[in-house]
This record gives C-alpha cells, sequence and structure tokens, in this order.
C-alpha cells in the first residue's frame, strides 16, 4: 500500500506520485490519517454526516494544546459543529447574500484597474505584492467597511495568522498569537465605532444581525470577524496567484480569457479545479464506521485531496485545462454543512480581476521560477514575477 508523508515540506499533492496511487485506489495511508484521492469518494465523505470537520485537532495534532491561537481556532466556524456550527453560520449568512456581494463588482473592476495602471506600463510586475496582496487586502477592507489606507497592516496580519493551515504551526505560535492580538483590538474598535455610528457595510449588518431575537454577542462576533478577516485576504491572495501560474502555462487560454471577459467566472472554477489554494480538506469521525470496505474508527481523520479529485478522469474524461468547459462542482470551498461561506465574494472578485489582467497583460510569461509555499496544506505564490507587452 503506498503511504504519504503529508508533513513532509518537499511533498507535491499535484504530483505524478498521487495521479499513480489514484489509479491503484481510491485512498491511501498517511501519517494524518487516510488520503482520499477520487472525486466520487471525496464528495461523498464531504457529504456524510458520520463525519465532522476535522480541523479543530489540528493545533493539538502539532503539539498545541492551549493559549490565544489553539482558544480562538476552535471557536472559528471551521471548528464548532452541530446546533454551534448551525446557529453562528445563520447569523453570519445575512452579509453573504449574493445579491449584496454582485453589487460590488463595479467598485471590484475599478480597484483591479487602479492597481494595474500601476505596473502596466512597465510590461513587468511583481504579482504577489503589486496586484494579488492588495486586491484581497483592499476588498477586505471594503467589505468591512475599513479605510482602505490601512490595507498593508490588515494583510500583515492575515498572513502571519495565515501560518495556521502551515505544516510547520508547531513553530509558528508567537507570530499567529502577534497577528490574533492585533486583528482582535483593531475589529473590536471597528465593532464598537458601527454600534454608535451603523453603515452600509458588512461589521454593522453582523452588528445588527439577528435570528428570533438571537444576536452575536461581542466575542462571537471578534472571533468571525478576525477569522473572515484573514482567511478571506490569504485565499484570495494565494488562489490568484495560483490561477496566474495555470493560466500562463495554457498561453490559448489566457489570450481566450483576454477575447472572451465572460468566461472568467469560468475561468475561476476551473482554476480551483486544477490548481486550488486549499490542497486538501479534513474531516473527522464521529463514530466507528465502514465507508466502501475501509474501517474508519471514532476520531479516525482523513484528508480529501482536493486536485486529485479535481483532476480524476473517472468524474472527468478529459480533465485538461479547458476554461470553456463545463465541469462537475469542484472542492475548493469544500462541501457539505461546511462549505465556504465566503465562496461568492471570491468567487466574484477574482472573476473580475483575472479577465481584466489579460486583456491588459498581453503576451504575458513568468519572469523566473518565483518563490512558492510547499504544494500541501494552503498554497500559493510569495513572489511572482511576470513579463508581458506593455499597454
Amino acid at each position: 500500500m503506498t503511504y504519504f508523508d503529508l508533513s513532509d515540506p518537499t511533498f507535491d499533492v499535484t504530483s505524478p506520485t498521487v495521479h499513480e496511487a489514484r489509479d491503484d485506489s481510491w485512498y491511501v495511508e498517511t501519517n494524518w490519517g487516510w488520503a482520499i484521492l477520487r472525486y466520487a469518494e471525496v464528495s461523498a465523505i464531504l457529504r456524510d454526516r458520520r463525519f465532522r470537520q476535522g480541523n479543530a485537532r489540528w493545533p493539538a495534532q502539532n503539539g498545541i494544546h492551549s493559549g490565544m491561537f489553539s482558544d480562538w481556532w476552535q471557536e472559528t466556524l471551521l471548528s464548532l459543529e452541530g446546533e454551534d456550527h448551525s446557529r453562528i453560520r445563520r447569523l453570519l449568512m445575512p452579509a453573504f447574500r449574493n445579491k449584496t456581494i454582485a453589487a460590488m463588482r463595479p467598485r471590484f473592476q475599478a480597484l483591479a484597474n487602479e492597481l494595474i495602471d500601476g505596473f502596466a506600463g512597465r510590461g513587468e510586475v511583481e504579482f504577489i505584492s503589486e496586484f494579488a496582496e492588495p486586491y484581497a487586502a483592499r476588498i477586505i477592507c471594503v467589505l468591512l467597511g475599513l479605510p482602505e489606507d490601512n490595507w498593508p497592516q490588515v494583510a500583515h496580519w492575515a498572513d502571519d495568522l495565515g501560518a495556521s493551515f502551515s505544516i510547520d504551526v508547531g513553530n509558528q505560535v508567537p507570530r499567529i498569537e502577534a497577528a490574533l492580538d492585533g486583528l482582535y483590538g483593531y475589529v473590536g474598535e471597528v465593532v464598537a465605532d458601527r454600534r454608535l455610528h451603523p453603515r452600509d457595510d458588512l461589521v454593522t449588518t453582523l452588528v445588527q444581525a439577528t435570528d428570533d431575537g438571537d444576536r452575536l454577542s461581542e466575542h462571537e462576533l471578534g472571533v468571525a470577524l478576525v477569522f473572515l478577516a484573514f482567511a478571506g485576504m490569504e485565499t484570495t491572495r494565494n488562489q490568484l496567484g495560483l490561477a496566474l501560474q495555470t493560466l500562463l502555462k495554457h498561453p490559448d487560454q489566457w489570450k481566450l480569457l483576454a477575447e472572451r471577459p465572460e468566461l472568467g467566472e469560468n475561468a475561476v472554477e476551473e482554476v480551483m479545479r486544477v490548481n486550488p489554494t486549499v490542497t486538501w480538506v479534513t474531516r473527522e469521525a464521529l463514530e466507528d464506521l465502514e465507508f466502501q470496505g475501509l474501517h474508519i474508527p471514532k476520531g479516525g481523520i482523513v484528508q480529501t485531496l482536493s486536485h486529485s479529485a479535481g483532476t480524476d478522469p473517472s468524474a472527468m474524461p478529459d480533465p485538461a485545462f479547458d476554461i470553456t468547459q463545463q465541469r462537475p462542482p469542484h472542492h475548493g470551498f469544500g462541501a457539505g454543512v461546511h462549505h465556504c461561506l465566503g465562496h461568492f465574494v471570491a468567487r466574484t472578485d477574482m472573476a473580475v480581476a483575472l479577465p481584466l489582467l489579460a486583456q491588459r497583460m498581453p503576451d504575458a510569461v513568468p519572469d523566473g521560477p518565483g518563490e512558492w509555499l510547499p504544494v500541501s496544506g494552503n498554497t500559493g505564490a510569495v513572489k511572482f514575477p511576470i513579463r508581458f507587452a506593455r499597454s
């Protein structure tokens, strides 16, 4: 039986080794439970109520049993289950209505063009620091109603909190907790201001949201907003870098996206199918169970591998990257009761940005290898220099 060491920073969850293992079996053993490799089984497990979200044990699995990071992690939407999860999710939902987010498209478009204006004339860009990071961070500021000038500080905190998903998280706790302390203080001031001075923004919506008289407590609101600020910025920044990496490997698709900007939404789905920033989603068995002949004991962990499932030829007979194709739903935002609450924000801001980048960066190519996070856990570019024809 094949065995994967998911804690090895050199292990690549998109590698031929993983594809070969998928050809042989729908799962393999790992040092963190079983890895699920095929689309049908990943889809079934993510929706199987005999499993819970497996992230709650992540700090403990890395030797972190107490402290600010451990406490916050247990209270985020990722870790909550049952009625606690349902209640918080219901109270957060009003801020993420599709109609509300869709109305922000012109603002996202203006922001993307403003950032591209800063480098279009040079014919070169360090994509992460000059576009992906400020774009993602400023959108979070727009959503939360924060001054956009504060985006570098918000981005810095979010970047440090991103270490929460690192396979090296055990060594990152001081950095993570300093970011938590900073973000908690900042969002606390914003919440206090919105109670006195309501605005048309996400924080005001959440401050005022009720469900049969139930409201988020001050503490619950703080936990949620810190997580939203971090997750919304970090994942969008990483996914934009991965999107450019993928599209530039397929110049015909890059050119097509420039010519047909209406393919933006489909391009986002296709990129997340083949190159997701969230490379696996964790589930934990709530009871002893049998799943397709595999015995999983109570507390057993399974890791559903997003890329492996998304490129599974049994679900996608022609899995080659193609932004014109309609595919079965990918797992880049998870599935089931823990499907990402902010998925429409991420889908919308990326669908706006990618066609504009393709139009204004013709003939783009990577300018060197760049610097990348391990292709395991949450991945993405740290630096990604690109050259293109000046516009």
